[in-house]
């Protein structure tokens, strides 16, 4: 796949932040709360998009923990992990509109539904082997500036890397049926979903749809493949 220099080096700054969204694509600051009191408020389908970050993020810190030394020995182990937590509560079907744009309108059902779940497990692959040795310290959720009452809003974040040097990262949220869900992570000013539909755009035009899908298919992830990881007890409501 074309891509630009400088959205891959943001890709590898920023895609450990992942952990924090509820995926791909983000509004009632709940940091400072205990993660017991969010939970017992409300379910995740009522919570809103800055309480979802920080109870995803929470429970996905708590697998990460319980399940580091085993992940560290087979990184596979944390597919089950980021599918199980992360993954749920990223808009693949919208992202999948907004990255195929014009294509998504001439694809069949089938190319659709064979896209959505393609996209779902490269993102799976290509984010889930960041989270080996995320830590909660190397990530911050900042106030949310937005309207609370609004039907799309934005979360952001601050994560710093290794060497100390802090990366904005931002996650796009939208108001559903079932709750909020992320459906777009702009680092350091560049969109996810945009370069992904310039590049599959690209290749779409040049190859076929059938060709992009096929190739993404082949890059994703077999889940029933992975090993499973114990559950962390975060996760219990």
């Amino acid at each position: 796949m074309i891509r630009s220099a400088r959205f891959r080096a943001a890709m590898v700054r920023g895609r450990a932040a992942l952990v924090a969204v509820a995926l791909l694509g983000a509004a009632a600051f709940v940091a400072a709360l205990p993660v017991a009191h969010v939970h017992a408020q409300a379910p995740n389908a009522q919570l809103g998009p800055q309480e979802l970050m920080d109870d995803v993020s929470k429970r996905m810190l708590a697998a990460l923990d319980q399940n580091r030394a085993a992940i560290r020995k087979d990184p596979s182990r944390v597919y089950p992990i980021v599918n199980d937590i992360l993954l749920p509560h990223f808009d693949t079907d919208y992202a999948a509109q907004l990255v195929l744009a014009q294509h998504w309108r001439t694809a069949t059902p089938e190319q659709r539904k064979r896209f959505v779940s393609a996209l779902y497990n490269a993102l799976l692959r290509t984010y889930g082997g960041a989270l080996t040795d995320f830590t909660a310290d190397r990530l911050k959720l900042l106030p949310f500036r937005g309207d609370p009452t609004a039907t799309q809003a934005t979360v952001r974040s601050v994560v710093t890397r290794a060497n100390g040097q802090e990366v904005p990262v931002d996650y796009r949220l939208r108001k559903t049926a079932n709750g909020w869900k992320a459906f777009d992570v702009v680092i350091e000013g560049i969109s996810y979903v945009r370069n992904y539909r310039n590049d599959l755009g690209a290749e779409v035009s040049q190859r076929g749809l059938d060709a992009v899908i096929a190739r993404l298919e082949k890059d994703g992830i077999d889940l029933d493949a992975a090993p499973a990881a114990k559950p962390a007890a975060a996760r219990a409501r």
